[in-house]
């Protein structure tokens, strides 16, 4: 079988796995304190240009969305997503289960547009009785989003100025991002990311680590007590090395740079190969995730040999299926899939 479901099926870069192994009988403090960690910070402040931002690293994307989230809200606060957003659909009601409303915006391709969070947030203060409702405090965002399209430099600006204007923060979910700063055609760099952003995190597990995602904290004024914050959630991980030598190893001798170029030039390969043989694109994604509408019995026979995720219900006559690549995918994989259809 040919697997495209997801860019986390394989275990981890062999570079990663190899360090893992040279360091395991070491042994080191706990709670990320240790100088591999310490060197991963320093690693990913020179990545951002943030050489003041503080770095901390979790272990999965729901839990670091559900920390960050719950540890930046006030109690009468709720985070704005677009309806498509992570926190809103595939998250199992984590944010909820902290006790905070995900109030979501219309989604565009998965994005969402400037000036409705804008909108959103005049109409909130306007209503006499706002101080009723739950309070928009703070603007959640995925680069790339979860349709594999991209903010431009541009949007993220207007975004940034809107959050700022109304003293909320930005959050930017970089559970991809390694994907999205190789996207075709973007704008963005990660320097721009924390320029332009309060808190994001870039991440790992989808990005050729075991797990692991880096928290970074752009804004000195939210989460000044993070660390406790991590450990009440119950995501501190007493093993902290392992997620400091693997972010040490990611950002090293551009490692993360490549295995985001080498998914997205398949990525890329696979979706002319669809739209050449007469199958509908049903989303422009320049990043790792592709989207293709299919008749029913395409996907049927596809799904004999290849593994791949339908995207919502099935149609009754076409069907919206979603193909991904990662840094391990195989060019001769591609290949095989594209001589199927």
């Amino acid at each position: 079988m040919l697997h495209f479901d997801s860019d986390y099926m394989e275990g981890a870069h062999p570079e990663i796995m190899r360090r893992l192994a040279e360091t395991n009988l070491e042994q080191t403090v706990g709670y990320g304190c240790d100088q591999y960690t310490e060197h991963a910070r320093q690693l990913v402040r020179e990545a951002c240009g943030a050489p003041e931002a503080r770095v901390f690293f979790l272990v999965g994307g729901t839990q670091t969305n559900a920390t960050v989230i719950d540890g930046t809200l006030g109690y009468h606060q709720g985070v704005l997503a677009a309806e498509s957003g992570h926190i809103s659909v595939h998250e199992a009601g984590a944010v909820e289960a902290t006790g905070h409303k995900v109030l979501t915006l219309p989604s565009h391709d998965g994005k969402v547009a400037p000036e409705e969070v804008e909108q959103y947030i005049s109409d909130f203060y306007r209503d006499e009785t706002y101080e009723h409702m739950v309070a928009p405090g703070m603007l959640y965002i995925s680069q790339p989003t979860e349709y594999g399209t991209v903010y431009s430099l541009a949007e993220l600006e207007q975004l940034s100025n809107t959050c700022h204007k109304h003293k909320i923060p930005l959050y930017i979910d970089g559970a991809r991002m390694g994907y999205a700063l190789a996207a075709e055609g973007s704008d963005v760099t990660l320097k721009d990311i924390a320029r332009l952003s309060d808190v994001f995190y870039i991440g790992g597990t989808k990005v050729g680590a075991l797990f692991g995602e880096a928290v970074v904290i752009t804004n000195p004024d939210i989460l000044p007590h993070f660390f406790t914050l991590v450990k009440q959630h119950g995501a501190l991980l007493a093993k902290g090395r392992l997620l400091g030598v693997q972010f040490e190893t990611l950002f090293s001798d551009g490692l993360y740079e490549r295995m985001g170029g080498h998914a997205v030039g398949l990525a890329l390969k696979l979706r002319e190969a669809f739209r050449t043989k007469g199958y509908e694109v049903a989303m422009e994604s320049p990043t790792n995730q592709q989207f293709f509408r299919l008749p029913n019995e395409v996907m049927d026979r596809l799904k004999e040999s290849a593994t791949f995720e339908l995207w919502g219900p099935r149609g009754k006559t076409h069907t919206m299926v979603r193909f991904v690549t990662s840094w391990a995918t195989r060019e001769e994989d591609v290949d095989k899939l594209i001589s199927l259809l």
